[in-house]
C-alpha cells in the first residue's frame, strides 16, 4: 500500500549571478559585528592584557577593514533583502581571508583560533548550493595551506617564544580540514531537510484548504438555495399568470407553459438544497463513526477489491467530520484499494477513552527496506513488483493531518503467514467524538 502524488516539473536552477541566498543581508552583516567584536577583544587583551608584543596595526587595520565593509553595506539599506548567491559567497570568503590574514600575524596553525575557518563554511552550508559550499571550502583549505608555510611567530609573554612540533601543527591542519568537511556536510544536510519539510508542509497546508473549502460548499449552496427561493417564486407566479390570460392559439402559449415547467424545476432543485440547510451542522460538523467510513469508502468501491467495513464500541458514537480525516483516511483506503487482492478491511473500535480507527488489505504490504522511513516526505522509491514503496507526498501529507486532530498513527505489515499492510489511527476520545446535541 502506497501513497504517491503526481509531482510538478522542477523549475529550471537559476545561475550563480542571479540566484538568491536563503540569507538576509542583515545576518551576514550582523554575524561580521560578532566576528569583529570577539577579534577586537583578543587583539586588545593579548596586546594590552597580556603586554604580548606582535604586529598590532596590522592586526587592529584587517579589523577595520571589515568594520568598512560592514558600514558599506548598512549605507546601501539592502538589509531586509535576500542576499544573492555570489554576494553571499563573496563576504564568506573574504571572512575566510581575512581570518587567515589575522591568524598569519599570530602564530598560523599554533594559534588555538584557527578552528574558527569552520564558521564560514558551516554557513555557507547552510544558506549556499553544494557547489558554491565546495569552492568555499577549497578556498579555506588554501589558506590553511598558506598560514602553515607563511607565519610570523606565536606571540608569547615575556618575550619568550613557542614554537609546536611539525607533527603536532599538521594534526591541526588535519583536525580543521576534517572538521570542514564533517560541518560543511552536517549543515547542508540539515538545511536541505529543512527545506523539503518546509515545501512539504506547504502542501499539507494546502490540501487542508481545498478539504476545507469543500467541506464548506454544501452550506454555501444551501444558504444560496435560500435566498433565491423568493425571487424564483415571483418567476414562477408571474409566468403562470401570464400563460393563463394568453388564448390556447397564441404561439406564445408554448414558451410560457415551458418557462412555468423550467421554473417548477428549478424550485425542486433549490428546495432540496434548502433541506440540506436544516442539516447543514450536521453534515459538515458530525456523522456517525460507522457513516463517516461508508462515505470515505464509497469514493473507492467498485475498482476492484471489496471494502468490509465493521464498527463496534461501547455504545453509538458520532464523531467531529474533520477535513483532515476524511482526506487522509480516503487517501489510505484509495491506496489499500489499489494494491489489495480482493478485501480491504476497514475497522472502527472504541472504548470510554479511545477511538480507533484502522485499514488493512491482503495486498503485499510494505517493502521492508522503506517501513522505517514512512511519514518523511519524498520517499518515492517504488518496487517494480508492486510492493508498497512509493510515498511521494501523500503518506506525509495525510500522517501530518491526522496528527494536527490528535492522532496518533502506527503503521505495519501483517505478522507472517498473513500477508497486507496495515495503518492504524488512535485518537483520545474527546478529541475526535461530536459534542453533544
Amino acid at each position: 500500500m502506497a501513497l504517491t502524488d503526481a509531482r510538478p516539473e522542477p523549475a529550471p536552477v537559476p545561475g550563480f549571478w542571479t540566484a538568491t541566498s536563503r540569507v538576509r543581508v542583515r545576518t551576514l552583516i550582523l554575524l561580521r559585528w560578532l566576528a569583529i567584536l570577539g577579534q577586537a577583544a583578543a587583539v586588545l587583551f593579548v596586546r594590552y592584557g597580556l603586554e604580548v608584543d606582535f604586529p598590532f596595526g596590522w592586526a587592529l587595520f584587517a579589523i577595520g577593514v571589515s568594520i568598512a565593509i560592514n558600514i558599506a553595506l548598512i549605507s546601501m539599506r539592502r538589509s531586509q533583502e535576500l542576499a544573492l548567491e555570489w554576494e553571499a559567497a563573496a563576504q564568506l570568503a573574504y571572512d575566510v581571508v581575512q581570518l587567515a590574514f589575522l591568524l598569519a600575524l599570530t602564530g598560523g596553525l599554533q594559534n588555538p583560533f584557527v578552528f574558527l575557518f569552520v564558521a564560514p563554511v558551516a554557513v555557507s552550508a547552510t544558506i549556499l548550493r553544494p557547489s558554491v559550499t565546495a569552492i568555499l571550502a577549497a578556498l579555506t583549505f588554501v589558506c590553511v595551506g598558506a598560514i602553515a608555510a607563511w607565519r610570523l611567530p606565536l606571540p608569547w609573554p615575556d618575550g619568550a617564544s613557542f614554537e609546536a612540533p611539525p607533527l603536532y601543527q599538521l594534526g591541526i591542519a588535519a583536525a580543521v580540514l576534517v572538521g570542514l568537511g564533517f560541518t560543511s556536510v552536517y549543515a547542508w544536510r540539515v538545511a536541505a531537510e529543512e527545506e523539503r519539510l518546509n515545501i512539504a508542509l506547504a502542501a499539507v497546508q494546502a490540501v487542508l484548504s481545498r478539504e476545507q473549502t469543500l467541506s464548506a460548499l454544501g452550506g454555501l449552496a444551501a444558504a444560496a438555495a435560500h435566498e433565491l427561493g423568493t425571487p424564483l417564486a415571483t418567476i414562477h407566479l408571474v409566468a403562470k399568470e401570464l400563460a393563463r390570460g394568453v388564448p390556447a392559439d397564441d404561439p406564445r402559449v408554448e414558451d410560457f407553459q415551458l418557462l412555468v415547467s423550467q421554473s417548477e424545476r428549478c424550485r425542486s432543485i433549490l428546495g432540496q438544497l434548502s433541506a440540506m440547510r436544516d442539516q447543514g451542522d450536521v453534515m459538515t460538523q458530525r456523522a456517525p463513526i460507522k457513516s463517516l467510513l461508508e462515505e470515505i469508502a464509497a469514493q473507492h468501491e467498485g475498482l476492484g477489491a471489496e471494502i468490509v467495513i465493521t464498527a463496534r464500541g461501547d455504545g453509538p458514537l458520532d464523531v467531529k467530520r474533520m477535513p483532515e480525516i476524511v482526506h487522509s483516511l480516503g487517501g489510505f483506503v484509495e491506496n489499500a484499494v489499489g494494491f489489495a487482492r480482493t478485501r480491504v478491511d476497514i475497522e472502527a473500535r472504541w472504548d470510554a477513552s479511545t477511538v480507533e480507527i484502522v485499514v488493512h488489505d491482503d495486498g503485499p504490504g510494505f517493502s521492508p527496506a522503506i517501513l522505517g522511513r514512512l511519514g518523511e516526505p519524498y520517499l518515492t522509491e517504488r518496487d517494480h513488483e508492486g510492493m508498497a514503496g512509493g510515498l511521494g507526498l501523500g503518506f506525509f501529507i495525510s500522517k501530518t493531518l491526522l496528527e494536527r486532530t490528535g492522532a496518533k498513527l502506527d503503521v505495519r505489515n501483517k505478522k507472517a503467514p498473513a500477508q497486507g499492510a496495515v495503518v492504524k489511527a488512535v485518537w483520545p476520545r474527546a478529541s475526535i467524538e461530536a459534542p453533544a446535541l
